[in-house]
């Protein structure tokens, strides 16, 4: 497969995944949703702040963003381009990859974003939906146990390469999923220092802002 596809996929996936959903959808209600709540553009925050149809709305769009990258850009590019039989899945790869590092670094607000949860959870929906389904049940594990969206999360990061691996998906994927989420335990960094000192909020919402431009 040419080195120009591979660089197709990453720039399509990066700007795919740059879309920063949940500042856009505040921006709509009138709220910059990086001055209220915790600060954060992704569905957690956004549905703490504006209320649960723009929390899911986020949510969904963010996933789905990751999931046409991987699924649609990354595998069809290569087929259309009649490359090689490995192509599609390292394009695959590359492109959902690029959309969560779009997200999580989106070039429209200063390269700062989410925190890629969503949208790893499209690409893995795409990649390795069997890991997929162990991850989410970690994470509802931990949540329902603590009420903490983010310990939830971390859990679910730390389990990621563990469940390719025993969901039989090889070293490649597997590495994948390691890369995936030791990013995703960095973004929550911030939470886990809160979470040590005892001042990480469990998740409640809130009632949603109203608009607060003309």
């Amino acid at each position: 497969m040419p080195f120009w596809a591979y660089a197709l996929a990453l720039l399509g996936g990066y700007l795919l995944g740059s879309l920063p959903t949940g500042y856009l959808v505040g921006r709509a209600r009138g709220v910059d949703i990086r001055r209220a709540g915790s600060g954060n553009i992704g569905a957690t925050n956004v549905f703490r702040v504006l209320g649960k149809p723009a929390g899911l709305f986020v949510l969904a769009v963010d996933a789905f963003k990751g999931y046409v990258a991987a699924a649609g850009l990354g595998s069809g590019l290569p087929k259309t381009l009649g490359t090689g039989a490995n192509g599609p899945e390292i394009a695959a790869i590359v492109a959902g990859v690029a959309a969560i590092l779009g997200h999580n670094y989106t070039c429209w607000l200063g390269f700062k974003g989410g925190k890629g949860i969503a949208t790893s959870a499209g690409v893995l929906l795409a990649l390795m939906p069997a890991a997929l389904g162990g991850c989410f049940l970690v994470w509802a594990v931990v949540f329902a146990a603590s009420r903490y969206v983010s310990l939830a999360s971390i859990s679910a990061a730390a389990a990621l390469p563990f469940a390719v691996w025993f969901t039989g998906r090889g070293l490649l994927l597997t590495g994948v999923g390691l890369a995936l989420g030791a990013l995703a335990i960095y973004k929550h960094r911030a939470n886990i220092q809160r979470l040590l000192n005892g001042t990480e909020p469990r998740f409640t919402r809130t009632r949603p802002v109203k608009n607060s431009t003309p």
